[in-house]
Formats: structure tokens, C-alpha cells, sequence
């Protein structure tokens, strides 16, 4: 009976050892995930930024209507 049980809990053990790495993965993977997501979310939001800021330029008081200072 002994022989028959030693195979059984070794599988079973080989087993909690696969299913905690996966998890571990799992784990450290879903981080990576949510990471990028709000790397991207911030350059979709830079971007449009940018994007915004092109369509409307400032009213005129900006460095780019200044007279040079020699001027």
C-alpha cells in the first residue's frame, strides 16, 4: 500500500510546487500589467496634451510673439 501512496504524494507535491510558481507568475505579471497600463494611460494623456496644445496656441503673450530683446 505504502509503494502505491509514495508515487501519489510525490505527483501531489509536484503538483503544489507547478500550481505555486504559476501563481507566483500570475502574481508578477498582473503587476507588469498594471504598470504599463498607466505608463500608457499618462502618454495618451501627454499626447492629447500636446495634440491640444498645437490646435489652440496661446493668446499672444507667449515667448514666441515677444519682440527680441534688442529689438
Amino acid at each position: 500500500m505504502s509503494s502505491e501512496t509514495e508515487p501519489l504524494s510525490e505527483r501531489m507535491l509536484d503538483l503544489e510546487i507547478k500550481l505555486a510558481f504559476q501563481d507566483r507568475q500570475v502574481r508578477q505579471l498582473d503587476a507588469l500589467v498594471r504598470e504599463f497600463s498607466e505608463r500608457l494611460e499618462k502618454s495618451e494623456r501627454e499626447l492629447r496634451e500636446l495634440k491640444q496644445a498645437m490646435i489652440s496656441p496661446s493668446d499672444g503673450t507667449g515667448p514666441a510673439n515677444e519682440p527680441p530683446p534688442h529689438y
